[in-house]
């Protein structure tokens, strides 16, 4: 007689047995992942969901699984990264197609009354006008490629620039406010002469359009290479020192003197001192507005 375990009842009960076993485990396990996945599953659709319509840049955070719950909070805060970028660079393209639009709707209306009137219009007025509003025009066109280039990341010429031969180089041209300057010599830094050339002309632009009288220019050494240009005008009120780097912002208070700014001057002196290494901030001034310029020496 054989043993009870070889018995053919004994060994179909065995087979069942491991089949619902093989079948609990089964349903148990995918219960688990299941609900350890979901989290991961509404994270998932929630980003099919943004990269659809864009709307709502937030993934859901679930109250417990700190693995997938850090994960959620860092794709959050990438997220909030990515929507304060968009939304920069819509103001930004708003702001240049307002800009844009400005001196063509200019043209456009010096045109359109000259032809009103062929026999009695002013060519050579009209002429003068419409050449202004090209300036205007092409000097924000040039504006926006400099930004697009150092936003690029397009690489620097780098070279020795002795920031007190720049600055007298720089002063010797014509301006309408006298400009006095101050410079300590031998204060070299390591950087892009051109784009060097070009920050301090944006300073002295936007001081020269805001100057009573007077533009100063001071370069000097305090254990890093410091510039500094201040003018003699109504200065900027603390609150609105980081608001005049931002792209195609002019505060209320200057608008009828700063006509002839595109907005983007300062936005670009500050972006070039940022590429390289340095600062740029408005500071304390008794009298005016004070651009402090502050760059690494350039070590022999």
């Amino acid at each position: 007689r054989p043993p009870w375990y070889a018995a053919p009842g004994a060994i179909a009960f065995l087979v069942l047995a491991s089949a619902a076993l093989v079948v609990l485990t089964w349903y148990g396990v995918s219960h688990v992942v299941a609900k350890t996945l979901a989290p991961v599953n509404r994270i998932t659709s929630r980003l099919a969901e943004i990269t659809a319509d864009g709307g709502g840049m937030r993934v859901p955070v679930p109250e417990n699984a700190d693995e997938i719950r850090a994960l959620a909070e860092t794709a959050n805060r990438t997220l909030a990264r990515l929507e304060d970028s968009m939304e920069h660079q819509r103001r930004f393209a708003s702001d240049a197609s307002h800009d844009l639009r400005s001196p063509i709707t200019a043209m456009r209306t010096e045109v359109e009354e000259a032809l009103l009137a062929p026999g009695e219009a002013d060519w050579q007025d009209v002429g003068g006008k419409l050449l202004s509003s090209l300036d205007r025009l092409q000097n924000i066109v040039t504006d926006l490629l400099t930004l697009a280039k150092l936003d690029a990341g397009a690489p620097a010429r780098l070279a020795p620039v002795d920031l007190s031969e720049l600055v007298t180089a720089e002063v010797a041209r014509p301006r309408t406010k006298d400009v006095r300057i101050s410079v300590q010599p031998g204060v070299v830094v390591t950087g892009d002469r051109l784009r060097l050339a070009r920050l301090l002309t944006n300073l002295l632009d936007n001081a020269e359009r805001h100057a009573e009288r007077t533009v100063a220019v001071i370069v000097r050494r305090d254990g890093e290479a410091v510039l500094e240009v201040l003018d003699d005008g109504a200065g900027i009120a603390p609150e609105h020192r980081e608001m005049v780097f931002r792209r195609f912002t002019r505060l209320d208070a200057s608008r009828s003197r700063d006509a002839g700014g595109t907005g983007l001057g300062l936005p670009i002196a500050r972006e070039i001192a940022r590429t390289h290494g340095g600062t740029l901030r408005i500071e304390d001034s008794h009298a005016g507005a004070r651009f402090v310029l502050r760059m690494p020496v350039r070590e022999e």
